[in-house]
This record gives C-alpha cells, structure tokens and sequence, in this order.
C-alpha cells in the first residue's frame, strides 16, 4: 500500500521557547513568515499524501484556525484589492485535507503517535516532527517513501551525529544494506534511546521523520508506560523489531533543529537568504554587523 496519512504529534508544551509559548503553540512560531509546522505540511504535501493527521492538545487552537478558512482575512484582502496575498491565505486552507485528533495528556510521543490509530487504521503512514525541518531538494519523506515502496518495511531518517552530541538522540545499532543507495541504507539491528557518547552503538541519530507500517499500533498497545508514564516510540520499535524489519535511512537534506532557539535563529538566517525578495537586501545587512 502506498503511504497516503501523515502523522504530526503537536500536543508538547513548547517550553524551551517559553515565554513565547505561553499562549501560542511552539508549531506556529514562524520562520521568516511560515510557521513551523506549515514546512512539514507541505513537504508531506510534495511527497504524496493527501491526508494529514493532527495530534494536539489544548492550547493548540491556532494551529486548527491557520490551516482553515478565514472568511474575514479573505473578505478584506479582496475588498482591498491584495489579491497577491489572498492567494496566499486561501492556498493554505485549500492545500490538503486535514484531520485532528486530541491527546489529552503529553504521554510521550508513542502515546500521541497510538492517539492516530482509529485515522490511520490498517495502512503505513508517515510521522513528522515539525521541529524539524529539513531543506532538501527531494523533499525527506519522499525519499524515505521509495525506500519504503522498495522494502515495504518500516524506515526512519538518520543523521550523522558526531560527538557527545549523540547522547541527545535515539541512536541506531545497525548495518549497511549493499546495493545502489551509496551506503545510505542500513538493516536496524536495535535502537538506544539517549546514550552515553561512550556507550552510543553507533553515530546514526534518530530523525524527526518515520515511515512506520500499522503493526507499530499492536507493539504501542503492549507496551508499557516507562518513566513518568510515557509510551516511548522507541521501545514501540524496538517491540516492532522483534515482528519486521526496520531500516535508517541518511536523506540528503540539511536538517534545522528548530525546536532548540540556536538552531531556530539558524533555520530563520538561512531561509531568509534563500528568499528572492528578501535574501540580497538581509545578506547587505548582515554584511554591516559587527561581528
């Protein structure tokens, strides 16, 4: 089957961005002039699916009102003659068909992912952390759904990790698939939540971007709560391991951590750059700082 339904857990806090997250959504923080989570919507878009499914929580109502109709916004734009910009506001309502779904307390990601069960129901689906946005020019989930298409098991998008750094992230125990993906591919042996540096089985970090077959539902289902009474995704697939195969797959993209402020400011420089109405006049600005 083809992967039609994109997953987005959006019910987090945001508390690395607080106060700015009080009272708005960390999703709809913008860069440039688009919100988070609006570049994973169109990269699930530009890869195939015509479905996305939102997990949110409270607080998360703006996320819900971005992606609708707003017959004020529009009626004045029209009335006022910017038909530029009411291209752009109708585009987003009209871009994809939108479901949303409410995990009414942060259990941990596996939790939220199981909250998308009954909308997903038999079929693979996608799962995409906003926070992570990844400039590429084959858009990242596209790449991982040949992968899929070509192995028809599950499949998560790594990065080289060098470093400490490692211990951030899920880390996969894994081995090199031969064959024409120039040793992008690997078979998934296990998977180490947040390891020591030293203990790490390899430098291959877990990305915020997941190609999971629907058995992943029956090993969340089974699984029990971990520290705090969360549902770890990844003892969901390690248990999903024990089933089917799982492979990393390295995308081609550069990766903006845009759920840590440094890397947000860094995500913010480089798109602007790469804007065509605003990149050479913010590139002469930036050439002016002291630095």
């Amino acid at each position: 089957m083809t992967v039609r339904k994109a997953v987005f857990p959006a019910a987090g806090l945001g508390t690395r961005f607080l106060p700015a997250t009080k009272a708005q959504p960390k999703e709809m923080l913008p860069l440039v002039d688009k919100p988070i989570i609006q570049y994973g919507v169109e990269e699930a878009i530009a890869s195939g699916c015509d479905q996305i499914i939102m997990v949110t929580g409270r607080g998360k109502t703006a996320i819900e009102d971005h992606f609708d109709v707003s017959y004020e916004l529009e009626t004045m734009l029209k009335e006022r003659g910017k038909t530029d910009l009411l291209e752009i506001v109708q585009k987003i309502s009209d871009m994809v068909q939108i479901s949303y779904v409410r995990q009414k307390e942060a259990l941990g990601l596996g939790h939220a992912v199981l909250m998308a069960k009954e909308l997903v129901c038999c079929e693979p689906f996608a799962v995409i952390l906003a926070d992570d946005i990844i400039d590429a020019e084959v858009p990242c989930l596209k790449q991982m759904i040949e992968i899929y298409n070509e192995t028809g098991y599950s499949v998560l998008a790594t990065q080289v990790v060098e470093g400490a750094a490692i211990s951030a992230y899920g880390v996969l125990d894994a081995k090199p698939v031969p064959g024409r993906h120039d040793g992008r591919l690997f078979e998934v042996r296990d998977l180490v939540e947040k390891p020591k540096f030293e203990d790490a089985p390899s430098n291959l970090a877990i990305i915020g971007r997941y190609i999971l077959t629907p058995t992943i539902f029956e090993t969340l289902a089974n699984l029990k709560p971990g520290s705090g009474g969360e549902l770890q995704l990844t003892d969901g697939l390690r248990a999903l391991l024990k089933k089917e195969k799982i492979y990393g797959f390295t995308f081609e993209g550069k990766r903006h951590d845009a759920g840590d402020k440094l890397g947000f400011l860094k995500a913010t420089v480089e798109f602007a750059l790469k804007r065509d109405d605003l990149g050479n006049d913010f590139r002469e600005y930036l050439k002016t700082l002291k630095l």
